[in-house]
């Protein structure tokens, strides 16, 4: 692969419907219509998707067709003209993000595959394409997109972040994996194992390793020997990207983060 590779696109648009907090508070049936600057969050992304050099056209929207579909003349506009195509969503997020994966990979030979979630708003292009270049260029099977931990905090000190802290480096998740090779879909199986075993913490200390986690939590694990460890456990060759971009680690989770990604957009366009 390499800096011109194209990227076949999947969004994950499955959520907890109606009970989810952002969804409630917004009165819509799913997190992915929720508007945010006047547009549901799904087609910022998707309208970012379509703008992305590295991304071919017609992402695979992953969503609840009642939910979704039966509430979005508008995405059932784009599905009839072809600019988006449609997988109803698995039981868990793990479960849809493999089932599309393999779908796209026995529909377009081994395409390589860019990951994300409806909940993204502040996606742009430039971000999408920055991403996708350098994972291509990586030679890994699996890249995750990762912002460091300063570079948020210094431009949103009033946000609270979910903060991965490493011996190097807090590090914060941007919402964007790379499935670059057929051996992704191994690390889609083992996100699948781990997330099966969430109410079962000796289960998952199993999974992902005794000895990374006592490093992790003793504050001496770095993110070289993280992506290791992990790429061990996975079987794959696992790394991470990272993203220049401070509003790559901004997704909407809360209100509050929705009122924080309003007040984004909108120094966006102010003059």
């Amino acid at each position: 692969m390499n800096s011109a590779t194209i990227f076949r696109a999947v969004v994950l648009a499955g959520d907890r419907g109606p009970g989810d907090p952002v969804a409630r508070e917004a009165g819509t049936s799913c997190k992915a219509l929720v508007p945010v600057a006047g547009r549901p969050m799904i087609f910022h992304v998707l309208d970012t998707l379509h703008r992305a050099a590295a991304i071919a056209p017609a992402p695979l929207v992953s969503g609840s067709g009642e939910c979704l579909l039966g509430q979005s003349p508008e995405l059932l506009r784009r599905l009839a003209a072809g600019t988006v195509t449609w997988r109803e969503n698995e039981s868990s997020p793990s479960r849809s993000a493999l089932a599309a994966f393999t779908q796209l990979q026995q529909e377009y030979g081994n395409a390589p595959v860019l990951l994300t979630t409806a909940d993204h708003p502040l996606l742009t292009p430039a971000m999408v394409d920055h991403f996708c270049n350098r994972a291509a260029d990586s030679g890994l099977d699996i890249a995750a997109g990762v912002v460091p931990a300063t570079l948020v905090a210094g431009a949103f000190p009033e946000s609270r972040r979910t903060v991965t802290r490493l011996r190097d480096g807090g590090i914060c998740g941007a919402n964007l994996f790379a499935l670059l090779t057929p051996r992704a879909g191994q690390a889609l199986s083992y996100w699948r194992r781990v997330e099966a075993q969430r109410k079962s913490p000796l289960k998952i200390v199993r999974t992902v390793g005794f000895f990374t986690l006592l490093s992790y939590l003793f504050g001496r694990l770095t993110l070289a020997a993280g992506c290791r460890r992990l790429s061990a456990a996975m079987g794959v060759r696992g790394g991470t990207v990272e993203i220049p971009f401070p509003e790559a680690a901004v997704d909407v989770d809360t209100p509050a983060h929705r009122q924080q990604a309003e007040e984004i957009i909108a120094r966006r366009h102010s003059p």
